[in-house]
């Protein structure tokens, strides 16, 4: 426990241990640290209501770790610690999402896959939200598929996604063909070949 005073000696608060080495290991979070972070709570969030944007994602994990709701593992990264958080924040979302019948897939998401206007088509904004929802499912557990499917979501080209998330040529490539074997698989490839 660490005790935290006052000038005066009054003591203010008393922190257990855990938050303390949490609250400084998020302290100490580089530049790369944190665009990682912001990188995955987008990706995330991509398709949930409007309500629950990326940043309250992000600072609903941080405020959990410090609050002592979720225990720091002992030998686990702190960005792999909080990023588990932020996955397990979403998928509440969704879960409460699709138990409650909502649609998952927003406006501008639908557009960006070449919807004029996602309101003119509702079996299209469905078909989406229903593709969206099987793609998060399907690589749910794949840390490399989520930070290739991040990059690409931002628009970033391949030298760029593999610079961001410190993957090689080849760790890109093969999560790449395992992504698209996995989308065959599972029926969920484009039209594209």
């Amino acid at each position: 426990m660490e005790h935290f005073t006052q000038g005066s000696g009054r003591l203010i608060v008393t922190v257990d241990n855990t938050t303390v080495d949490v609250a400084r290991a998020i302290h100490a979070l580089s530049a790369a640290d944190l665009l990682r972070l912001k990188a995955l709570a987008r990706l995330w969030t991509r398709g949930l209501q409007d309500a629950l944007a990326w940043s309250d994602v992000l600072h609903e994990a941080i405020a959990r770790a410090l609050g002592g709701a979720r225990r720091w593992p002992p030998g686990v990264p702190i960005v792999a610690f909080l990023c588990g958080i932020m996955r397990s924040i979403c998928e509440d979302h969704w879960r409460r999402a699709r138990r409650e019948g909502r649609l998952i897939a927003r406006e501008e998401d639908v557009a960006d896959l070449g919807g004029e206007d996602a309101t003119s088509d509702p079996e299209r904004t469905l078909a989406a939200a229903q593709a969206l929802a099987a793609v998060n499912e399907l690589f749910a557990g794949d840390g490399a598929a989520l930070k290739v499917i991040a990059g690409l979501a931002d628009g970033l080209s391949p030298p760029e996604i593999c610079r961001l998330y410190g993957l090689t040529e080849r760790e890109y490539d093969t999560t790449r063909r395992r992504m698209r074997r996995a989308l065959l698989r599972h029926g969920l490839a484009g039209s594209e070949t």
